[in-house]
């Protein structure tokens, strides 16, 4: 290889240097470089310094390549046996085991287990779950939950933790909340601390603490509302969600709505048909105005801008922090 390769870019690159280039060329910032001042230095010392440059990125991807291989190396989630006889596959763990890409991790009636979310948080499994590992890696763990009950709590960044079910999936927002799913693939959850998001071929929930939403195969996630909603509110939900309770239910709904419930509303307006949606649309401005920039044809016709403004000017807390982190972490 020609030196010069490496001052001015001319010769023959070495292929280990293009492969650096390469491996270092995704960190590069998008951002315009600044203009500096030009400054003469000795050709020594620029000399130098361009070596030592090399040096410290041959060093940096090597430690990345060392702190990538010692994580694969150790693999999949760890696993604490609680109660009774937890299995990985067919065999009982003992006291502690590690559960792989693609394994099962199963409790039968007597049985509990705690699990290290890789380093961002950790499950509490219930009897009767059974549960897989599908991805776990820095941008994403993700787990398949066929049926059974976890209680989660996350401490990474919103969107690196997902939990797919027959009817939904649930990601994380950074929270603590807890998942139940039936054997027939109907599930609830219920949010003790921070928000969740519920999405099923675009149908999307987003569930605050002290909510919780349902969920139901074909359908997917249902309408979220406060677990302090009345009894009735709640039934009737179920039944405009996933029974065609139609305008008799939503009409109990309005009826029983609380300025708190507001976010609810919210969501119906995306849920209700046209027929409907003004009677909501009505109902939701009396808890919240529409601020500047919504109009009552726009939330008609379903303007995801207007519906956002909206949203946001509810006055939940932290109620559109969740927006910063929509698009998924990439490596």
């Amino acid at each position: 290889m020609k030196p010069d390769y490496l001052w001015d870019g001319s010769g023959e690159p070495d292929p280990e240097v293009e492969r650096l280039e390469r491996l270092l060329g995704t960190l590069r910032s998008r951002r315009p470089a600044p203009e500096f001042p030009a400054l003469e230095e000795p050709r020594a010392r620029s000399i130098q310094a361009r070596w030592l440059a090399v040096a410290a990125s041959v060093l940096v991807v090597a430690g990345a390549g060392w702190v990538m291989r010692a994580g694969h190396a150790a693999g999949g989630w760890k696993v604490a046996r609680v109660a009774g006889a937890p299995r990985i596959g067919s065999e009982r763990i003992g006291e502690s085991g590690r559960l792989q890409i693609g394994e099962w991790l199963e409790t039968d009636a007597t049985a509990r287990a705690r699990v290290a979310v890789g380093e961002i948080g950790e499950l509490d499994v219930g009897p009767n779950t059974r549960m897989r590992l599908v991805k776990s890696r820095a941008s994403e763990h993700r787990m398949a939950m066929l049926h059974g009950e976890i209680h989660a709590l996350i401490w990474a960044p919103p969107r690196r933790f997902y939990v797919d079910t027959p009817s939904a999936v649930a990601i994380d927002l950074g929270c603590s909340y807890k998942l139940k799913v039936n054997d027939r693939g109907e599930g609830l959850l219920a949010v003790d601390n921070g928000w969740v998001a519920f999405e099923k071929d675009g149908r999307e929930s987003f569930i605050p603490t002290g909510a919780a939403c349902r969920t139901r195969p074909v359908v997917g996630p249902g309408t979220p509302y406060f677990e302090t909603a009345s009894a009735a509110l709640q039934a009737a939900l179920e039944r405009f969600d996933f029974a065609a309770g139609g305008r008799a239910a939503l009409e109990i709904v309005l009826a029983q709505a609380r300025k708190e419930d507001a976010f609810t509303l919210w969501h119906l307006l995306s849920r209700a048909g046209p027929p409907d949606r003004a009677a909501v649309y009505e109902r939701l401005a009396e808890f919240s105005p529409p601020p500047k920039g919504v109009t009552r044809e726009g939330i008609l016709a379903g303007d995801r801008q207007m519906l956002d403004l909206w949203w946001n000017a509810l006055g939940l807390e932290n109620a559109n922090w969740w927006r910063i982190w929509e698009r998924p972490y990439r490596d």
